[in-house]
């Protein structure tokens, strides 16, 4: 079955940088677009990141545009997100989840999460 195990969040300050994993299997991951998604506090899922099977294309939200850099390498069946100059705003536990060719949709598998905490 589908596994995506997310790793790599912690608590940060503002201004710092920090790296997410997420390891795939289960499932032909080179075949598969890949996004990352969050949740913050009291609200609900939004997108984040997204990259196609290939990793030509990426997209990402305009909040976090110019700070997070979506990454993979098919030959680890693995999902990175880099995540400078952090906002406490981005405190949110953060998915990484498997996604069409058009983009994620909540209904698509995603693993159970890992918490970024962005505080003084």
């Amino acid at each position: 079955q589908v596994q995506l195990v997310e790793s790599g969040g912690g608590l940060v300050q503002p201004g710092g940088s920090l790296r997410l994993s997420c390891e795939a299997s289960g499932f032909p991951f080179e075949y598969y677009a890949m996004s990352w998604v969050r949740q913050p506090p009291g609200k609900g899922l939004e997108r984040v990141s997204f990259i196609s099977r290939g990793g030509a294309t990426r997209t990402s939200a305009e909040s976090v545009k110019g700070r997070f850099l979506i990454t993979r390498d098919n030959s680890k069946n693995t999902l990175y997100l880099q995540m400078n100059r952090l906002k406490p705003e981005d405190t949110a536990v953060y998915y990484c989840a498997r996604s069409g060719d058009l983009g994620w949709s909540p209904a698509d598998p995603r693993g159970q999460g890992t918490q970024v905490t962005v505080s003084s």
